[in-house]
């Protein structure tokens, strides 16, 4: 299951023993990172999540599981993982937020300088 707020960024399979079924075969290693999301925006964060599951077994293999051999490879990946890039996606409320406020100011403005009497 993956955390709700997040996106795949690699997902490679690994060529390590199993910890439960001891088989050489089906490790597969997913890293996600996290997207902070709120009313206003959403943007990619620097924090990423990795898991590990068996294919055979079917099971996720928790990192207090982990052998020496799976933790140097999962540092070994975890180095060599490019993160998308910092980006701010504003949503449509925030768009009328920013709107009305340039619109508000504009108006302010215009009252001072006396181009529009009420």
């Amino acid at each position: 299951m993956e955390p709700e707020n997040s996106f795949v960024l690699k997902e490679t399979s690994l060529s390590n023993n199993c910890p439960e079924c001891y088989s050489k075969s089906g490790l597969t290693l997913k890293f996600n990172q996290l997207v902070n999301d709120n009313l206003l925006y959403s943007a990619n964060s620097k924090t990423t999540i990795s898991k590990m599951h068996c294919k055979n077994c079917n099971t996720e293999i928790f990192p207090v599981r982990w052998t020496e051999d799976i933790e140097r490879v999962v540092a070994y990946q975890k180095r060599a993982l490019q993160l998308k890039p910092k980006a701010l996606k504003l949503k449509p409320l925030a768009w009328v937020i920013l709107v009305l406020d340039i619109l508000i100011i504009i108006a302010v403005v215009l009252v001072m300088t006396g181009l529009i009497n009420f």
